[in-house]
């Protein structure tokens, strides 16, 4: 690494615990991306409107719909702390419906599922999400879909595999 990366990788690490992996690790070869991916990332992680366990979800579904080995690795371990049932966790990484208890992550679920598999968001879906969240908690929810869908594939087109060697999403 050159001077720069260095740099922008002590910064970083810094606000991801000391660890550069995954996207972030292939990203420090373009400086002027990894700046700019890595600002917004730490707003839609860190001073998220959203609580935590709900940015967990959304992150879950994105990257399972992906199959981003690294991504899913580490967020799920991420979402069990945050209080995610690990049957929810379970069922998201099957591929099979979930047993939401919670409205809020029944309905993340429906957007995120219904956008992934069909490419577009209903009429009744998105009124459904505006009535529950409102117009700025729909963009912030959908701008960190987003997010990790850029994130995933990084991960996929670079085959990253998660932390541990292990690839659990088929």
């Amino acid at each position: 690494m050159d001077a720069e990366q260095r740099a922008l990788a002590a910064e970083i690490g810094g606000s991801r615990r000391g660890v550069i992996g995954g996207p972030f690790a292939i990203w420090l070869r373009t400086p002027d991306i990894v700046k700019r991916v890595s600002a917004l990332s730490d707003r839609l992680r860190q001073n998220s409107t959203f609580e935590k366990r709900l940015v967990e979800l959304i992150v879950l579904v994105n990257t399972r719909h992906w199959k981003a080995q690294y991504a899913w690795s580490a967020h799920a371990v991420q979402a069990l702390k945050l209080g995610m049932s690990p049957e929810i966790v379970e069922a998201i990484r099957a591929g099979t419906p979930p047993p939401f208890d919670r409205d809020d992550e029944r309905l993340i679920y429906d957007i995120f599922a219904e956008i992934n598999g069909s490419k577009a968001l209903s009429d009744a879906t998105y009124a459904r999400g505006l009535a529950f969240f409102g117009l700025d908690k729909m963009i912030e929810m959908v701008t960190t879909a987003g997010l990790y869908t850029m994130i995933s594939m990084m991960l996929v087109a670079f085959d990253v595999p998660a932390a541990n060697g292990e690839r659990t999403l088929a």
